[in-house]
């Protein structure tokens, strides 16, 4: 097998493969790739190439070779890949008991946001939800080609998962949102930070930036009045802080510092505890 990735399907992918017994070959970009990413992929076997350019680059170049050789490609230009990740809308109606009456997403590539729209319409058609999701799509501000409508040759933007110029599944995406209603839109990199840094200290769970849009892009809209007031809003975090734990620093404070005595631990909590 063999994809192009920032991360997420290259870990998967060599997960997969290793326990399958077969070769897998990843192309990431050089440079762009969460450390926590890279060494999954590394440690579970896979042949890893790091390409002198972008996603999107590494993308095309996967796209040629499964062309000339028996190789299968796995990234979600892959029908059978959304068949997968489908299913996580079954599960989202399943817990909820009915289907959200929007759910958000972030876009990078796009196949989520394809694959839940997809899941949820044969959900429907299937007689088990009577009403369909708005589907709400986030791309981060400077990679937002959907948004922008157009190509973004050099997307730049801390959430390491969703930096990608040219989404494999861009039509699918724009077709989710306009069959449901919804929105695609963009956040920036700080409102990223900040839903990053509220999900951790609010809730007690850790995403990747790049999670993090889903959550920014709804307090973004909620900051527009897009939503009534009631309604029941999924947000899918795509995946672990760990994997990608570099900007952690960029919204929180450094580790205070004492001497190996209780008076200086007690001296430095003075200021932030009331003894």
């Amino acid at each position: 097998v063999i994809c192009a990735s920032t991360g997420n399907t290259s870990a998967s992918a060599a997960a997969y493969a290793a326990r399958a017994g077969i070769k897998a070959i990843v192309l990431i970009p050089e440079g762009k790739i969460a450390l926590g990413k890279l060494v999954q992929a590394l440690i579970h076997g896979a042949v890893v190439i790091q390409v002198e350019g972008n996603f999107d680059q590494a993308l095309k170049i996967v796209r040629e070779m499964v062309e000339k050789y028996p190789i299968t490609l796995v990234n979600s230009i892959n029908p059978y890949r959304l068949e997968g990740q489908k299913s996580a809308a079954f599960e989202v109606c399943d817990q909820l008991g009915s289907a959200p009456e929007y759910h958000a997403l972030p876009v990078g590539n796009a196949g989520n946001i394809s694959a839940y729209w997809q899941g949820y319409n044969e959900y429907y058609r299937a007689g088990r939800i009577s009403s369909l999701p708005r589907m709400l799509g986030f791309q981060a501000a400077g990679a937002a080609p959907i948004v922008l409508g157009r190509v973004v040759e050099k997307p730049e933007t801390i959430a390491t998962a969703i930096r990608i110029g040219n989404p494999a599944s861009w039509k699918k995406a724009e077709r989710a949102r306009d069959e449901s209603g919804g929105r695609i839109d963009a956040v920036t990199d700080d409102e990223i930070l900040e839903a990053y840094r509220l999900i951790a200290s609010t809730e007690g769970i850790f995403c990747e930036p790049a999670s993090a849009a889903s959550l920014a892009g709804v307090i973004k809209l909620f900051k527009e009045g897009y939503f009534k007031g009631g309604e029941t809003v999924v947000c899918t975090l795509t995946g672990n802080g760990l994997k990608d734990p570099d900007n952690v620093f960029k919204v929180v404070t450094e580790p205070l510092k004492a001497r190996p005595t209780i008076e200086s631990v007690e001296e430095v909590l003075n200021g932030v505890l009331e003894f």
